[in-house]
Order: structure tokens, then C-alpha cells, then sequence
């Protein structure tokens, strides 16, 4: 079965997976793009294929079996549930939503199709090999995410982005659910340092996160929007029982094994994570199994977010469990 795919947004995320559908030929073509401007929406699709829309609606009526919602989450109108009741599976860009009303209502009208949320990093070659290491519990994660730039001007409102945590950082606190499972507590401070004087500019561009957990185990999480212009710097290191690793991204790792001997590993990988995601997605459908990151760990992972948001707001340690 040959999967025909829309895509919702026409932005450089929806050129990415239109991108990652083009390497997958077999297992589904790009049959239609959906936006509020028909010409971008022309533009995008004499570059990448299929035919344009601006209504969600039509699209769905033209005939595609699986959505990509790449649109940002404070324009979305309910697109991805209109879609997902009317059968057509789904592939939904972080953040699904920037409350949890709306995250679980998406979640819930969700429940008879497939559906994934957009956690790339989940799909690396190097972060799915550790999951399968005996490495024993990750006792603490570091991680950053750290850039300079303007970006989209959505993105630095926070009313239409949730700023920097829920747009970038979110990745990396995924991850931590991932390594480390459900943390007890959050602490975080946030701030707005340099970009005060930038007109529409009210997200934070420095934050650090501390997540905590009653058994004594820690993340911490730091990112900004002060560094080196035009460079994205991602990474995160686990200190495990029986292991360490240093990653330099979804794919790259240095490994080292600490017990019952010291064994150093370099993990290396090519693997496109928008094209294992879509690839999965698809095997997901053909074999009716849930696929590697569902949507409900979309909703998960922003309510953790959300949760270091708000303890930033009111300058307190939360319980996670009271904080959303």
C-alpha cells in the first residue's frame, strides 16, 4: 500500500518532510499541501509535488491517507482532529499544542488511526542504541540548546510560540522521559536578557530547567538565544550505573561502559530521522502497531514543559503531579 500524504503548512519543516516523502517511493507520495497563501502554496508544491489547497477540508476530501501537520501551533483551527476523525492517520509537529486541553483533545480524537508526534530525535541511530545498551539507571542527564537568531516572528511571541522551552528545548526534556522516565519535581528561571529593546520580542532567550526526582536522580537542562550567530549547538550526556555517553546529536555518541569493565565505544550514524520517522510511521500502519513515538508522548512531554514554564513564572519548585 502506497500511502498518499498531505502535508498542512508550507514552511522549511514541511519542506523537510516533503522531502523525506520523496525518499520513500515506495511507501507514499506527496499528493497535497494545504496553506493559508495559495501562492506559497503553489511555490512549495511545483518544488516538492502535489496539488495546493488552503482548506484543510478539501484536502481531506481530494483523498490522502496521512497528514503531516507541520503548521505552527498557535495557527492551527483543529485540522489534525478533523483529520484524524475522518480516518486519516497522523504525523504532528512539536509542539501538538501549547495547552493541555487542546493537547489531550488531539490525543483523544486520535484514538482509532495511527498517530505520531514529530520527536525526531527519538528516531537516531545513536539515541535508539542506547535504549537497547544494558547501561542500567541514567542517575543524571545534562543537556543544552543553544542558538542566535530572530527566527519567524511567531516565534518570538509567546503567546503564538510558548518561546524557546516549548519550541526548541521541548526535544531535549523529551528525552529525558525517554532515559529517564516521570520526574517528581521542576525548578526553572527564565529570563529575557538581550532582546528587551527587539520589537515583539517576549519569549525568554536564557533559561536553565532542573528536573528532579524523589529517589534523588537529576536533569539539567539549559538553553539560550545569545550564542553564536547562525549556529545551532544540541547535545546531552547520560551517567548511567554501568555507562556514560556524550551525544553530539541523535545519531552521534561517545559511549564508554564503566562496569563491570571500561569499554569505549564511538557510535556514528548517517540515519535522516525525518525519513526513519516516516518510515516507521508507514510500518506502523501496515502492520497495525502503535509507531515508536505516539502522539500521547507528545502530550506527555508538554505537560513536562509546561510544568518548567510555569515554575520559571512563579520563581518555585512545582510537583510536576500539581503543576498542570
Amino acid at each position: 500500500m502506497t500511502l498518499r500524504v498531505g502535508i498542512l503548512g508550507n514552511g522549511g519543516i514541511a519542506a523537510r518532510h516533503a522531502g523525506a516523502v520523496a525518499k520513500l517511493p515506495e511507501q507514499m507520495t506527496l499528493l497535497a499541501v494545504s496553506g493559508r497563501n495559495i501562492e506559497r502554496v503553489r511555490a512549495f508544491t511545483d518544488q516538492h509535488a502535489g496539488k495546493p489547497f488552503t482548506c484543510v477540508e478539501d484536502m481531506l476530501d481530494f483523498g490522502i491517507d496521512l497528514l503531516i501537520d507541520t503548521a505552527p501551533p498557535y495557527s492551527r483551527a483543529g485540522e489534525s482532529m478533523v483529520a484524524a476523525k475522518a480516518g486519516v492517520h497522523l504525523l504532528v509537529e512539536k509542539p501538538i499544542a501549547l495547552d493541555m486541553a487542546t493537547a489531550d483533545a488531539l490525543v483523544e480524537s486520535a484514538a482509532g488511526v495511527k498517530a505520531a508526534v514529530g520527536f525526531m530525535y527519538r528516531q537516531g541511530e545513536a539515541v535508539r542504541r542506547w535504549t537497547a545498551e544494558d547501561t542500567g539507571p541514567v542517575g543524571l542527564m545534562t543537556g543544552i540548546y543553544h542558538c542566535n537568531a530572530l527566527h519567524a516572528p511567531w516565534w518570538r511571541v509567546r503567546e503564538q510560540s510558548g518561546g524557546q522551552v516549548l519550541e526548541q528545548l521541548i526535544h531535549i526534556i523529551d528525552l529525558v522521559r525517554l532515559f529517564m522516565g516521570e520526574p517528581d519535581t521542576v525548578y526553572s528561571r527564565t529570563a529575557n536578557l538581550f532582546h528587551r529593546e527587539t520589537p515583539d520580542y517576549d519569549v525568554q532567550d536564557v533559561s536553565a530547567i532542573i528536573f528532579g526526582w524523589d529517589d534523588g536522580r537529576l536533569a539539567s537542562l539549559t538553553a539560550n538565544n545569545i550564542a553564536v550567530p547562525g549556529q545551532w549547538v544540541k547535545g546531552w550526556s547520560l551517567f548511567a550505573k554501568r555507562a556514560t555517553a556524550h551525544f553530539s546529536d541523535w545519531n552521534n555518541a561517545a559511549f564508554k561502559r564503566t562496569a563491570p569493565e571500561v569499554k569505549e565505544e564511538c557510535w556514528s550514524s548517517g540515519c535522516d530521522p525525518f525519513v526513519a520517522q516516516l518510515a516507521d510511521l508507514a510500518a506502523a500502519i501496515r502492520d497495525d502497531r502503535p509507531p515508536l513515538v505516539p502522539i500521547a508522548e507528545g502530550a506527555a512531554t508538554l505537560r513536562l514543559a509546561l510544568a518548567a514554564v510555569r515554575s520559571a513564572d512563579e520563581r518555585r519548585e512545582l510537583r510536576i503531579a500539581d503543576a498542570i
